[in-house]
C-alpha cells in the first residue's frame, strides 16, 4: 500500500479519530485490566531481572528514552536497562544483537525483548497502549514523512503491535559491518514499518487488537514471525 492510499482521506481523519466513545473507552478499559493483570504475573520475574540488571553492573535498574506518543506528545519510555550506566548516551540509538555495548545481562534482555516488560507500567499510566504502533524517537519522527507520521500518531503506540511482529528479530536485519546503523534503518526499514503502522491506525479495533496481543506475545516468547532477511 502506497502513500497516497494511505493518506487519501486526509491524515488526521483516520477511522482511529472518528471512533466512538465505547470503543475508546473499551480500549481503554481493556489495557488497565490487562495491564495490570500482566503485571501481577510478571512481577516475580519483574524482580528477578532487577536483580541481574543490578548486580551485572552498576547503575539504575531502569532505563528511560523519550518517545513520540499520540499527537506527538512526548512521554518517557520505560526499559530494563542493557548498557553500562556510563554508555547510555554514547553511540547509536539503535542496538544490534552483537552490540559492543551491551552487557552480559543485556544481550539475553536483547535476545528475549524482557527488557520492554517495564512498559506495562507506561500502559497503566495511559502514555501506551498494550497495541499499537511501537513509540519512536523524536528524532527519526522529524525526518520522516509528515503525511504517514500524521496518520500513525494519531493513535496510542503500544507495547504490542503488527511491526513488533513482523520486526521481532529486527536487531539481526542489519548488514554486519554497518557504518552507519541509523541512515541504515531511516533509508530501508523505517519506511516499510510506517506504512504497516498507517493500516494499523486506520484498521484498529478491539478483535483485531486482541488477536495482535496473541500474536504478540507468541512472536515474542518464542521468535513466531518475523523478517528472515534484510529488507531490499
Amino acid at each position: 500500500m502506497g502513500l497516497d492510499a494511505l493518506t487519501s482521506d486526509a491524515p488526521l481523519a483516520s477511522r482511529y479519530a472518528q471512533r466512538t466513545g465505547f470503543f475508546l473507552a473499551g480500549k481503554r478499559a481493556f489495557d488497565t485490566v490487562c495491564g495490570g493483570l500482566g503485571l501481577a504475573v510478571a512481577a516475580p520475574l519483574f524482580l528477578l531481572i532487577a536483580l541481574a540488571v543490578r548486580l551485572d553492573s552498576p547503575g539504575p535498574v531502569f532505563f528511560r528514552q523519550q518517545r513520540v506518543g499520540r499527537k506527538r506528545r512526548l512521554f518517557s519510555m520505560w526499559k530494563f536497562r542493557k548498557m553500562p550506566h556510563d554508555l547510555l548516551e554514547q553511540g547509536p540509538m539503535l542496538t544490534t544483537r552483537n552490540d559492543r555495548r551491551l552487557t552480559r545481562v543485556g544481550h539475553w534482555l536483547e535476545r528475549s525483548k524482557l527488557d520492554e516488560l517495564p512498559q506495562l507500567l507506561n500502559v497503566l499510566a495511559s502514555d501506551m497502549s498494550l497495541v499499537g504502533p511501537r513509540p519512536e524517537v523524536p528524532k527519526f519522527v522529524d525526518r520522516a514523512t509528515p503525511e504517514l507520521w500524521d496518520l500513525v500518531l494519531s493513535v496510542k503506540p503500544g507495547i504490542f503491535g503488527p511491526n513488533q511482529i513482523r520486526y521481532r528479530n529486527e536487531a539481526d536485519l542489519y548488514p554486519a559491518p554497518c557504518a552507519d546503523i541509523e541512515a541504515y534503518y531511516q533509508r530501508h526499514i523505517l519506511p516499510g514499518k510506517l506504512e504497516v503502522d498507517a493500516r494499523y491506525a486506520q484498521e484498529a479495533s478491539l478483535l483485531g487488537d486482541a488477536w495482535l496481543l496473541l500474536r504478540g506475545v507468541l512472536a515474542t516468547a518464542f521468535g513466531v514471525g518475523g523478517e528472515k532477511s534484510p529488507p531490499r
